[in-house]
Parts: C-alpha cells; structure tokens; sequence
C-alpha cells in the first residue's frame, strides 16, 4: 500500500506539556479500569511517541502535505481532552441534525459512545457492533508515522467502535454515526474518535457519519476510520462535517479494498475555522472501484483543505475523484489529489477533478491535482478549474423575471447540487439542501463577484 509519506522536522509543540499530562492522565485512567493489558495499549504508546516526535506540522516549507495550510494557530491554542462536562438532551440534538427512526443512530460525545442518547445495538441482523479492538487492521491501514493526528487519536484511542458486516448480508439500516463535541468551562475541548469498518464478501451496507457541535466554545476534532472491504462488498459513505465556525477539524479516512469491492463516498464540509478531510483509498484487487465526491462551502475567513489519494495495485480498477468547492469572503480552500497506478495495474481508469466558484475577490484557493503512473495500458485524466459567476448567467435569469438576490441563489444552489443529489437517502440529501439554504445568506454577503465577471 501507498501513502504519500514525506519527512517532516521535528517540531516543539508549545503545550506538549498539557498534551503530556492528558496522555499520562488516560493511561492512569485505562490502568485502574483494569484494561491496562489491553489490545491497543501498544497502539496508544506508539501513537504517543510519535506525537511527541513530529508535533504538528507548522512547518510548511519542505512539507507538502500541509503546503498551503497554516497551523501555528492551533499550536498556540491549549485543548485538553476529559469528561463532558456539559450536558444535552436528545431533542437539542435533534434540532441540529436528523436522527429518524430509519436509520440505526450511534452517539458519541466527546469522542465516546453514549448510550443514553443512541439507539439500542444489535436490531440488524448480521450487522455487529463491537470495541475496535476487534478490527485486525487497526492501525495497519492509518498508520501513526509522520502524521501528528493519526498519532494523537491513537494515544488516546478510548472505546470507538468497530462495525462488522458479515458475508453477503444487505443492513436494513442506515448506519449513522453521530460525533457530538461539547464545550469545556475551563478550555479548549479535544475529541480523538476512532471507528473501524469491516464489510464481509458480497455485504453491503451504508454508513453515514457526522460531525456537530453543542456549543460554539473552540474545540480540536481528529477522527479517524479505518475500512476494509472484502470481496465483493459494498459501501456507501456520507459524511457531513458540520462543526463550529471556532472549531478545528482533522479527519483521517483509510479504506482497503478487496477485489470486487465498490466503495462510494461523498462528503458535505461546512463551518469550521480550519478543516481538513484526509481520504486515502488502496484498490488492492481487481475490478474495485473508488468513488470519492465531495462539496465544501467556506465564507469569511474559514479554511477547507482535502487531501484526497488513491493508490491503484492492481489491474481493471476504477477510481473517480471530483470535488465542487464555493468560497467567499477572505475564505480558502486546498484540493491535493493524487492518482498513483502502481506497476502491474494495467487497464486503469482513473479520473480526478476540481472545480471552485469564488464569490469574491478575497476568496483563494490552492488545487494541486497529480498522477504518478507506473503502467503503460491505462486511461487517465486530472484537472482543476476556478472562476466566478458572470454577468450573462445572471440576466439571464434576470430577464425571465428572476429577481437578482433569488438568481444569486440559485447559480450557487445549482453548483452544488450535482454533488449533494449523490447523497443516497432522501432525509440526509435534504437535510444538506437546507443546510446549504441556511448557509445561503451569508455566502450572498460576503460575495463581490456574482454578476461582475
């Protein structure tokens, strides 16, 4: 398997420290709780010392991975992890994202599971729930080196959750997984959740995943989720990153793939000051296939960054990576995609794009698209495009009595939509639609282009 790996320097991260005495903290807390021999204390150690080895990747010089992102901000900022210290019922949750009866609903605050507000396990047959310690690739397919989140989430890799579909099984259900941040009184809240995935032979299942916050205090978010697809399976893969606009959002998604396999996702990232989304998928077997949408929506002075890769080891595979960005304000957005077909993968189909609609003058974004091809009967393409709305676009439907604040909002609504109409369950695609509505005014605000270009 391929990852883009590159050497960082070693940082000094200015509050190792609090970090340090968090870490010391958990593993006093693991010890008295009796799971000191745990499975996955060796992952916690190793994650922890390679935290403490590369610290977080302020320096962008030499490092390009993390390019056009600064981080020094979260350098600066003291987030501590602990217990909730702030409370919610189900209805407050409720009215911030969509919880229906349909769909099989998992909570976590603070990164662990709370029963209290999820639904009961075990109501899909073939489908089980278990610690993540169960998963045999954990901490095989997100590995610690070099990357300080993967590192920080394994050393404090707490309960998570491990979903397994066994062989051939269809879930009934909509796996919904809900990450709820609360505040903390006294600081900054840090959340380190951890879900692995396993999708027996011919199994299929949808797995929806989402990120919200129950106040607007600062809060570090580093998720990771590991996903192995047998033979033959299928997932489907929605994400939805809706956190704060105070907030800091790492995640991490590394998925193996078996021959057969089809693995969709498509993700929504609004909201937080700085976000990255981290998608890794490894075509291991023939005739897999990749799919990977996403839309990200960025105003004032938020920052989206996607890393986006693929790795095709084998031949007759398909992989399609396109991402939509809309950007006003002083907003930035990153798109690093990379399509890398190994030697030996022949009959490769691999397809990237980026395109971006800037609604300001301010507004910026950086998009790298790349291919490394070690194969010579391949079919593959990459490119990347940002502009504005012109003027013509928007008489036009000015001059079918569309009224200009109204056409506005229907250029922007009408660049997303391609990519949130992939969102396969009705409930969530409209939850998105309205989120995007809501999101609509403040986009129109910030914007100095619409109609000028």
């Amino acid at each position: 398997m391929t990852l883009n790996v590159v050497e960082i320097p070693t940082n000094v991260v200015r509050h190792l420290d609090l970090y340090r005495q968090d870490w010391d903290d958990f593993v006093a807390a693991q010890a008295s709780n009796g799971v000191a021999t745990n499975p996955v204390n060796e992952l916690r150690n190793v994650g922890w010392r390679e935290f403490e080895r590369v610290g977080f990747p302020i320096h962008r010089r030499g490092n390009e991975l993390w390019k056009y992102t600064d981080l020094r901000g979260i350098d600066r900022a003291e987030f501590r992890s602990g217990s909730p210290s702030k409370t919610f019922d189900r209805n407050e949750l409720a009215a911030k994202i969509p919880l229906p009866s349909e769909w099989q609903n998992l909570v976590f605050v603070d990164g662990r599971l709370d029963r209290s507000h999820s639904d009961s396990v075990g109501q899909q047959a073939g489908v089980r729930f278990d610690s993540v310690s169960g998963f045999a690739d954990l901490g095989k397919l997100a590995q610690c080196a070099d990357n300080a989140f993967v590192s920080l989430n394994s050393a404090f890799l707490d309960d998570g959750i491990f979903v397994d579909v066994d062989t051939g099984v269809s879930a009934s259900k909509p796996i919904h997984l809900v990450f709820v941040t609360t505040g903390l009184d006294d600081g900054h809240r840090a959340v380190y959740p951890r879900v692995a995935a396993s999708i027996g032979p011919g199994a299929e299942a949808m797995l929806i995943e989402t990120h919200v916050s129950m106040s607007d205090a600062a809060h570090l978010s580093a998720p990771v989720i590991e996903i192995s697809l047998a033979e033959d399976a299928s997932l489907k893969h929605y994400r939805a990153q809706l956190d704060n606009e105070n907030s800091y959002h790492f995640a991490t998604t590394r998925v193996k793939q078996s021959s057969g396999s089809n693995y969709q996702s498509s993700s929504f990232s609004v909201g937080c000051s700085i976000g990255r989304n981290d998608v890794f998928t490894h075509l291991a077997g023939e005739h897999a296939v990749s799919t990977l949408h996403g839309v990200y929506l960025t105003t004032n002075r938020q920052h989206q960054d996607n890393e986006i890769s693929t790795t095709h080891s084998a031949p007759h595979c398909t992989s399609d990576q396109y991402y939509k960005g809309i950007l006003s304000g002083r907003s930035r957005a990153v798109f690093s995609g990379k399509i890398t077909v190994e030697r030996g993968a022949q009959k490769t189909d691999a397809s990237q794009k980026d395109l971006n609609l800037l609604l300001s003058h301010g507004a910026e974004v950086d998009t790298k698209p790349s291919l490394e091809i070690y194969a010579d009967d391949v079919k593959c393409g990459h490119g990347a495009t940002a502009g504005y709305v012109d003027e013509d676009t928007l008489f036009y439907l000015q001059s079918r009595g569309v009224d200009y604040d109204t056409a506005q909002a229907m250029l922007i609504r009408g660049f997303a939509a391609e990519i949130i109409s992939e969102f396969g369950d009705d409930t969530l695609r409209e939850f998105l639609e309205n989120q995007l509505d809501e999101l609509m005014p403040a986009l129109q605000i910030a914007s100095d282009t619409i109609g000028t270009a």
